[in-house]
This record gives C-alpha cells, structure tokens and sequence, in this order.
C-alpha cells in the first residue's frame, strides 16, 4: 500500500514537470548539472540560513532546491540514454552531501545556543546515515533493499515541517520533528536490516 501511495503521487508529478525538463534539455543543461545546481544551493542555503538560526527562510530556500532534484531524474529519464551509472552515483553521494550540511548546520546553531535538543539530533543523524548505508551495502552484496518507513523523501518532510514550523513560532515543533525523526530512523534501519536477513536466508 505504501508503495503504491508513493507511486501513484509521483505520476502525477512527473507528468507536470515533464514539459519542463524536455525545455531544460532543449537549453543545453543536463541531468548531472540540475544534481550539481541543487546540491550546492542546498548546502549554500543550509549554512547560511541554518546555521544562523533562520529556520522558515532556510526552509524555503531548501524545497526551492529540492526541486532541482525531481527535476534531475526526469531529465536523466527523457535522454536517449536514460541516465547513466556515473549519474546515478553522483546524485545518490549529492544528496548525501546535501542532507549532512542540512543536519550539520542545525545541530551548529544548536550548539552555538547550548540547546538541549542536540543529542536527539545526533542520533537522528547517525540513524539517518545508517539508513542508506544498510541499504547501499545491502546492495552491494547483491541483495535489494528497498522500503521501510522513513526513507529520504519521508526524512527530509519530517524535518523540514519541523524547521519551518519552528521559523513560524510554533512552539515544540522542532523538538517533535527531531525525535520523530530519530524514531522514524532507527526504526527503519531495523526494517532493512531485516529484510536483508530474511533476503538472504
């Protein structure tokens, strides 16, 4: 079921933003470049606004972003290759890159303001890397490891609900998105570490 939520949103989506990657394309830019363009708008914004405590405007900032990353895979997929194997890998270590300077930024300003929130953000960022390597090594190993609960689109909507919320004067919300996401992360790396015992049994 949750698979099949995921799939039918993303159809949706693709056929939107479709019209606009064959003009991209047209313009000369490629798939590799939106992963670059995004990533360091993502990492320029998360240490500027993050890290100086300007959760709504760095939220902001950062969905713009994000879209650059729907927008390289579409791309990758109207090519007459269809994407290539040195693409994949530069938009999977992209987003690695892209998530760490997110969660590092705010764990400096929790630091910078002794906030006692910081632990709990440890642990969520640590759960979070756990998350995709369980999955990277997995398949390294030639067993698939796809779903769980809390994957990267589901990470990233926990936290910036938080971050936004929190830059809007909601009380607890960043406290909530952080233990959520910590809980959400450890528990789906003891999903997919399950579903590679039970794949290679």
């Amino acid at each position: 079921m949750y698979l099949m939520l995921q799939r039918s949103f993303r159809a949706p989506v693709t056929r939107v933003i479709t019209p606009l990657c064959r003009g991209l394309l047209k313009l000369g830019l490629t798939a590799n470049a939106m992963s670059v363009i995004g990533a360091c708008g993502t990492i320029a914004s998360a240490i500027w606004l993050f890290g100086t405590g300007h959760y709504f405007a760095g939220t902001l900032l950062t969905l713009f972003f994000i879209l650059f990353d729907l927008l390289d895979g579409t791309m990758a997929r109207l090519t007459q290759t269809g994407g290539s194997t040195w693409g994949a890998l530069l938009d999977s270590t992209l987003d690695r890159m892209s998530d760490a300077a997110v969660l590092c930024a705010i764990a400096y300003n929790l630091h910078s303001h002794s906030d006692p929130l910081l632990p709990v953000l440890f642990v969520a960022i640590v759960a979070s890397n756990l998350v995709s390597y369980v999955k990277a090594r997995s398949e390294s190993l030639g067993i698939p490891c796809n779903g769980g609960f809390a994957e990267r689109t589901e990470r990233i909507i926990i936290l910036l609900l938080g971050t936004g919320l929190s830059g809007l004067g909601v009380k607890y919300a960043l406290s909530v998105s952080f233990w959520v996401l910590a809980i959400a992360s450890l528990y789906t790396v003891a999903q997919r570490m399950w579903i590679v015992k039970k794949s290679s049994q």
